[in-house]
């Protein structure tokens, strides 16, 4: 049996309030039938608004329609000297918003996902960015025994943090909706790199979606080549360039750089940033137009800010006990005090209740509450001559308001906020910070080396409460770290740093396992700013490894990792070109509003605090005449390029100041080779004999290692030769060894202490190197007549010989006589040579990775030379230094 519309009217339940409002008790009126149908809140808020007429001056968006699948839009935007076509609505539909975006070949999908419900309170935007390069894109499959994608390689995580890191600004405060950006690249050219394309299709896919971002962000690469500035150029261009700038940002200003240059000027730097601002620009402007066009409407109903006089009761209850805590000199015991008078604050807000200075509590009462009060009114009858007898008057009686009460999480991200605009009006009003230095005043700097012994090399700089312990090991070819990247030409490395940072420095109890996307971040920022001044290969064939492990944190733990690992460099003796440091820049950009002339106030060496509670934090890297490695974040919308420049040039003085302090470390660096490190020898041979040294299946590349004990041998198609050994004797072992296979011999040549290995009745066969016999005939083997060769000789026995023949096929003709006291004048005159070592020819080896320039060689292959480190044979046995490498 149906039921009536007034029975299906009460069976269906009300709707549930909206999030925003989930702070406050309001009552809902019955709703009509027709709202109360099963309706998916998601599909509500996701109903796109309607088209506006916009005018289309840097893009027009075009609508595809077919008459089998869904309705695509596209839009051309000009980047460059090129175009890159951003299509939307034929593919992830079910996703908030999704984008395909292409440039030439490369095509990169990006999608933005949204929760169905919001989070708990916190004081992060719940954002989780993934990136992933297909290896398919361009035609390959790994080369490990998976084949299938897994692990988030390194690669990966430095763009998950270019795309997030600009996008976090621009997330309004109150939005507690879970949000995941997936990003993947389906098709790859080997030209247009997909790195900075995944930037703008990220900011292009939130800006479609309904998350009520504050403006529209867009990312560009940008090169220096032939001293022109050039807007995402192709890879092969990358080769040529002198600076790698990765940067972000909205129509008016700019949210994030990193990158890594040739040591250019601050002044070249901003115009680079200048050049890529022109770019940003004009994207954010065409993707307004498609936004316009098909983008979502904003969940801004759905942000939830914590009540306006919260602000007001936290500041009265902390107050002075909060100024005193900020001006606590050291970490632990300023962070145990604010978390007192945290604990403190919420106890009163949260479980106490507050009532504000002027006796209103702030609570709006309902009617309820009021009817209820007024019940417990006391009244009194009074008779009075002056009036009726019988009549009732009211005696009024006070009553205090009640408590306010508010939930702890709100109370928490209150404090945090009040504790940060205090310690900006601190820093703003009174020219010092929390442990009293001035603005543009660093902390006390300390470096010792040498602590590890055993170490090839080590270091430990100190700079207020941080500190990184940097330890650098030398080794072969084998050391190298492989690298199976999609967009990389190269399938190793040479150099790497490796950063790590346990919870133990900042005086806490955490997770320890596989490095987290920061401790990569930070590693590869420090690993591009020592990178420039390492040794070419040619000169120092050793693959480097730095580990910086921070053992005290208090800001800036990636600049340390520069100071300390420059420092351990020269202690395990590699010639670096000249020494780097870093340091961290910040900012209060509003002074204004803590009594300031409104003008930026820049810090130099900021501290941990001093980064959360800032608006920017800059990184940079180099020495005194240019900058290595540079990174910026952003706490705001936007930083202008005259704020920029001044702390750009405030970081250069702060530099000048660190490399002056490194200068002073005791003990100094050794600037020589430890004894315990390998030694490497490279020798150079014809291509064609490199498969003499390897043998069949590596049998004799396998029987030299293990009959000489060196480490390994590495060869190359090229001819390269290199040796890794411990100690001296093994390598001149194998060196040896390797020489006399690869040797091409030539007549005349004198080879002594040579074993017979057969003797036939018409001569012996004499083996002058490993695998190499010539006959010595029965005439050549003595200067009298005889009868049997087994007559004065037996198989093993030793002789010198001189080859005096080489045949049509090459076989070796020899002879013993010749070498004999009473042989011809003619066979022992000075036109014989005696068979010596052979020197190693120049060698020409690829520099360490592709980003890193080749160094020019001279006209001609004989004036090559190289720069040899030779081992002295009379050098004391401990004496550090005393083994080198070719």
């Amino acid at each position: 049996m149906l039921a009536c519309p007034a029975a299906l009217h009460l069976l269906l339940p009300a709707p549930p309030p909206p999030h925003h409002l989930h702070h406050h008790h309001v009552a809902f009126p019955a709703p009509p039938l027709h709202a109360s149908l099963p309706c998916s809140r998601r599909a509500r808020r996701r109903a796109p608004c309607p088209r506006h007429g916009v005018a289309r001056a840097s893009a027009t968006v075009a609508e595809e329609a077919s008459g089998s699948g869904p309705a695509k839009l596209s839009v051309r935007i000009p980047v460059g000297d090129r175009e890159i076509l951003v299509e939307t609505g034929h593919i992830g539909r079910q996703a908030s918003a999704s984008v395909m975006v292409t440039d030439g070949e490369t095509i990169l999908y990006c999608s933005v996902c949204l929760a169905d419900t919001p989070n708990d309170p916190a004081d992060f935007f719940p954002l989780s960015v993934h990136y992933q390069e297909r290896l398919s894109a361009a035609g390959r499959t790994s080369g490990g025994f998976f084949k299938r994608e897994g692990k988030t390689k390194d690669h990966e995580v430095l763009v998950c943090r270019l795309i997030d890191r600009p996008l976090r600004p621009t997330m309004p405060k109150g939005f507690y909706y879970e949000t995941q950006i997936l990003s993947w690249v389906f098709s790859y050219d080997g030209i247009h790199s997909p790195d900075c394309l995944a930037i703008t299709a990220a900011g292009i896919a939130v800006a479609l979606s309904e998350i009520p971002n504050k403006q529209t962000i867009a990312g560009v690469r940008i090169g220096l080549i032939n001293d022109q500035f050039v807007v995402n150029p192709t890879t092969e261009q990358m080769e040529n360039s002198e600076l790698d700038l990765m940067m972000a940002g909205t129509d008016s200003a700019i949210l994030m750089i990193e990158g890594y240059c040739d040591f250019l000027t601050e002044e070249k730097l901003l115009e680079a940033v200048e050049a890529g601002q022109v770019a940003i620009r004009e994207i954010c402007k065409a993707i307004d137009v498609l936004v316009q066009s098909c983008g979502k409407k904003k969940m801004v109903d759905a942000i939830s800010l914590p009540p306006p006089e919260l602000y007001r009761h936290v500041e009265d209850i902390s107050g002075d006990e909060l100024v005193k805590a900020l001006q606590i000199k050291g970490k632990i015991p300023r962070r145990k005090a604010l978390s007192a008078l945290e604990d403190k604050v919420i106890s009163i807000l949260s479980e106490q209740g507050c009532v504000s200075k002027d006796g209103s509590s702030g609570v709006t009462e309902s009617l309820a509450d009021i009817v209820e009060d007024e019940d417990e009114d006391e009244y009194e009858i009074i008779v009075d001559g002056e009036v009726d007898e019988g009549d009732v008057h009211i005696k009024p009686v006070s009553r205090k308001p009640p408590p306010q009460l508010f939930a702890e999480v709100d109370v928490k991200l209150v404090f945090k906020e009040v504790s940060s605009k205090y310690l900006r009006r601190c820093i703003v009003e009174g020219g010092k910070r929390s442990d009293g230095r001035s603005p543009w005043e660093l902390r006390p700097i300390n470096s010792q080396c040498g602590l590890l012994p055993r170490a090839h090399g080590s270091a430990l700089f100190t700079r207020g409460e941080t500190q990184s312990l940097a330890v650098v090991t030398l080794g072969g070819y084998q050391m190298a770290q492989r690298i199976d990247n999609l967009v990389d030409t190269e399938d190793s490395k040479s150099f790497y740093l490796q950063y790590s940072f346990p919870p133990s420095c900042v005086g806490e109890v955490g997770r320890i396992g596989a490095p987290s996307r920061r401790e990569i971040g930070h590693g590869m920022l420090a690993e591009r700013a020592l990178e420039p001044i390492l040794p070419p290969e040619e000169d120092f064939p050793y693959t480097i490894r730095v580990e910086s492990t921070i053992t005290e944190s208090n800001g800036s733990s990636s600049m340390a990792s520069v100071c300390g690992g420059c420092l351990a460099l020269q202690d395990a003796g590699v010639p670096i070109k000249f020494p780097v440091a870093g340091i961290a820049m910040g900012l209060v950009l509003d002074t204004q509003e803590f009594g300031g002339d409104g003008s930026p106030l820049i810090l130099s060496d900021i501290t941990g605090a001093e980064d959360a509670s800032g608006d920017m934090d800059l990184k940079i890297a180099g020495n005194e005449s240019g900058i290595s490695a540079f990174q910026m974040d952003i706490k705001v919308v936007g930083i202008t390029l005259p704020v920029m420049e001044q702390a750009l040039l405030q970081a250069r003085d702060g530099r000048q100041y660190i490399l002056n302090e490194m200068s002073k470390s005791s003990p100094p660096p050794s600037k020589e080779l430890s004894p315990y490190a390998p030694l490497i020898h490279v020798m150079k041979v014809k291509p064609n004999k490199v498969n003499l040294i390897i043998g069949s299946g590596g049998k004799t590349i396998k029987s030299i290692i293990e009959e000489t004990g060196v480490d390994a041998i590495d060869t190359g198609d090229d001819g390269t030769v290199k040796i890794t050994a411990r100690d001296l004797s093994s390598l001149e072992k194998s060196k040896t060894i390797i020489a006399n296979l690869t040797m091409v011999p030539k007549v005349g040549e004198i080879y002594r202490n040579c074993e017979i290995k057969s003797i036939a009745p018409y001569g012996a066969f004499v083996e002058i190197a490993p695998g190499r016999e010539g006959l010595c005939h029965i005439s050549e083997l003595s200067s009298g007549w005889l009868a049997k060769a087994e007559d004065a000789f037996k198989v093993g026995d030793r002789i010198d010989v001189k080859l005096i023949e080489i045949n049509d096929k090459g076989q070796l003709r020899l002879s013993s006589r010749a070498l004999l006291p009473d042989a011809d004048s003619e066979s022992s005159s000075g036109s014989t040579k005696e068979k010596a070592p052979q020197k190693d020819d120049a060698i020409k080896m690829t520099s360490r990775t592709p980003r890193r320039k080749r160094q020019s060689e001279p006209s001609g292959a004989e004036n090559a030379t190289t720069r040899t480190l030779e081992k002295s044979a009379a050098a004391p046995a401990g004496s550090k230094g005393s083994e080198a490498a070719k």
